[in-house]
């Protein structure tokens, strides 16, 4: 379809993605809940934030690379977790391979479309991402083989309000592929021929379940089924989140975080990281920018624990507005998703790269030689840009 398969920004590869995807696949990854205010929020507030540049004293070599819960990576960005990547038949494993073609950490979903076996194959720096689904017994069996792969760090997402309608309407998505199905979904899908030779290639179809969930003795679940356990179960307490830590027993990170309480409780409950995140705006409509409350929650528990961000990262420019206001990392979802649906493998890489190259462009002309330099006097910020939720202002903050 295109004689160039190299893109040089992510709004291409969105362009491209929107091209070659069937509408129903294509609207699954926009996603977002109601009227679609915070997925839009998300890109706009990096978009307020201006640069301060240097005009000499700009440094000829500079260090991208950090650490992440003690994993390193090559730059502070990581791929963040997200659920049954059907836009291409190798999913998350060809994510996993562009990732540690890149040096970066890998997130894996639960709600995955691979196993963590074969992703850590691929990756050996997976961080595996749990939701607060099932009983007990249920999730320890889960932690136990994502440890047993060689899950370096355990992802539990929390921010979940199960918001759903959209003002654009929610895409058409089966339970399951079969042929009475792609025969129904069939006007939507021959329309976009290049998506479906990958998957006829492979002699597959798109597969939507979820193996990473699948019980000792019985089928994986599908997405839906797995998303349905996961509505029926009774929301977890702090007490749960100790208990998720110990059972772990080692480095976690707590992501969807947007309140400076709640970050101090999660200090309170000891993991080890936390990430700003209002779930890429897939969850209550009209929650803030998180670009916009990471400084007050950076400020009160950013030197007890690591402090990331996700949401509407689209360009490296955007990872060092992120970085001088407080954050140790970011984790971008949509991005790389738009790069794989794109081309493959090869278009992951091409998003990493668009995501390296913005940030060297940004660490040069701000006079640094390392990302861990940049600072909020890197920035022009808006009067009134960021926001304090829960407590106040930061010194006021309740904490507990």
């Amino acid at each position: 379809m295109f004689k160039n398969p190299w893109f040089e920004t992510v709004a291409e590869a969105q362009r491209r993605a929107k091209r070659r995807l069937p509408h129903m696949v294509y609207g699954a990854l926009v996603a977002g809940s109601e009227r679609g205010r915070t997925i839009d929020a998300n890109t706009k507030a990096f978009g307020d934030l201006g640069f301060a540049p240097r005009v000499v004293g700009h440094k000829a070599e500079r260090d991208l690379s950090t650490t992440v819960m003690g994993v390193e990576t090559s730059m502070p960005v990581l791929i963040s977790p997200t659920g049954v990547q059907a836009v291409h038949p190798d999913g998350e494993v060809a994510v996993a391979r562009a990732a540690a073609n890149r040096g970066v950490i890998m997130g894996l979903s639960s709600f995955a479309s691979k196993p963590v076996e074969e992703v850590a194959e691929a990756n050996p720096n997976v961080f595996f991402q749990m939701y607060w689904s099932g009983d007990r017994d249920a999730m320890i069996q889960r932690l136990d083989r994502a440890k047993k792969a060689g899950a370096k760090a355990l992802i539990a997402t929390l921010d979940w309000s199960f918001s759903n309608g959209r003002d654009w309407g929610s895409p058409m998505i089966p339970e399951k592929i079969d042929f009475r199905t792609a025969a129904k979904l069939a006007p939507g899908v021959l329309p976009h021929p290049g998506w479906l030779w990958k998957f006829a290639k492979e002699g597959r179809i798109p597969d939507l379940t979820t193996p990473n969930l699948k019980p000792p003795n019985g089928p994986a679940p599908t997405f839906f089924g797995a998303y349905g356990e996961w509505m029926q179960t009774p929301p977890p307490t702090w007490e749960d989140v100790e208990w998720l830590r110990e059972e772990w027993g080692g480095p976690l990170l707590l992501k969807g975080v947007t309140r400076v309480d709640d970050a101090k409780r999660a200090v309170d409950a000891g993991v080890t990281a936390l990430s700003v995140s209002n779930h890429g705006g897939n969850n209550l409509d009209t929650t803030p920018a998180t670009i916009r409350v990471l400084p007050a929650i950076a400020e009160a528990v950013g030197d007890q624990i690591e402090v990331l961000l996700d949401g509407g990262v689209r360009r490296g420019g955007d990872v060092a507005k992120a970085l001088a206001l407080g954050a140790r990392a970011v984790l971008i979802g949509r991005a790389y998703l738009w790069g794989l649906a794109a081309n493959g493998q090869a278009g992951v890489e091409n998003v990493l790269d668009i995501m390296r190259g913005g940030l060297d462009s940004a660490v040069l002309g701000l006079g640094h030689s390392s990302v861990r330099e940049l600072n909020p006097e890197d920035l022009v910020i808006p009067p009134g840009f960021a926001l304090t939720l829960g407590g106040g202002s930061v010194a006021d903050a309740p904490a507990g």
